[in-house]
């Protein structure tokens, strides 16, 4: 490979994660729609959680990531101990100004992760006061729109552009009806930004398939990360929802797009 050719492959990966692999970056996997080895991703959110892991996820691969935070000292320390060719990148998705300064600091894109999330206590519709649910929507949903839109020019010059959208399984409508989940309305304002969240996929999915851009939602499960209080008890590992976040983010053409899937590739009902 020339210089340049190596050039274009370091170009793509902010806010995102690659998935561990033996694999040369670019090989077809047998048995599996995943495509290794892009150049750069950004992920929103990624200076904990599961937006961290998806951005080490990333950096182990050989990507370069793009590790968006609200706070510059956090990014920045998420960054040095990430490693590899991770970088730090100031982004508020609720502010106007902090998204547009990002987006102009990346040219060309891969990979954008909107993993940036926030969560409400386990109150009911009747019970939540309004401006709850105002806050929640502005990072789960508006700032989701306005990271999407922002980024797309970037995204635009990649040969293989994907969006990851981190959404919820307590966000599917069939699940909330069936079994799954007790029938409380407990945390309304997350599950039903969540459920935004979905339907913002597939309208991406649709309004996107000309450019060649492939736009699907993960289910990452019930994670020890600081959510909230069930998520900060539970005991699964953020490590592993990640990896369902790599393999949508490195899914090969012929793959879905406008999909829901858990962590583990199994389609999650809307």
């Amino acid at each position: 490979m020339n210089t340049s050719s190596r050039a274009r492959n370091r170009r793509r990966a902010r806010f995102g994660c690659a998935r561990r692999s033996p694999q040369r970056l670019g090989e077809r996997v047998p048995g599996d729609d995943v495509v290794r080895g892009r150049g750069d991703d950004d992920v929103t959110g990624a200076n904990k959680g599961i937006g961290k892991e998806i951005a080490r996820q990333f950096a182990q691969a050989g990507l370069t990531v793009h590790v968006g935070s609200r706070d510059a000292e956090r990014g920045r320390a998420a960054a040095e101990e990430i490693g590899g060719d991770a970088r730090p990148l100031v982004l508020d998705v609720t502010d106007p100004a902090s998204i547009a300064a990002a987006a102009r600091r990346v040219g060309a894109l891969d990979i954008l992760v909107n993993n940036a999330g926030i969560s409400d206590e386990a109150a009911t519709p009747d019970q939540e006061d309004v401006e709850i649910f105002r806050r929640v929507y502005e990072t789960n949903v508006f700032g989701v729109v306005a990271v999407t839109n922002a980024f797309l020019p970037a995204l635009r010059r990649s040969a293989r552009p994907r969006i990851v959208n981190v959404s919820s399984g307590t966000g599917s409508l069939t699940w909330a009806t069936g079994p799954e989940f007790a029938h409380s309305g407990a945390h309304a304002a997350y599950r039903s930004s969540k459920s935004a969240l979905n339907a913002l996929t597939v309208f991406y999915a649709h309004a996107l398939a000309g450019d060649g851009v492939k736009v699907n939602a993960l289910a990452p499960g019930l994670r020890r990360t600081d959510l909230n209080a069930t998520a900060a008890g539970s005991g699964g590992d953020p490590a592993e929802a990640a990896t369902g976040a790599v393999r949508l983010a490195l899914l090969a053409d012929d793959a879905p797009s406008g999909g829901f899937f858990s962590w583990d590739g199994t389609p999650v009902p809307w």
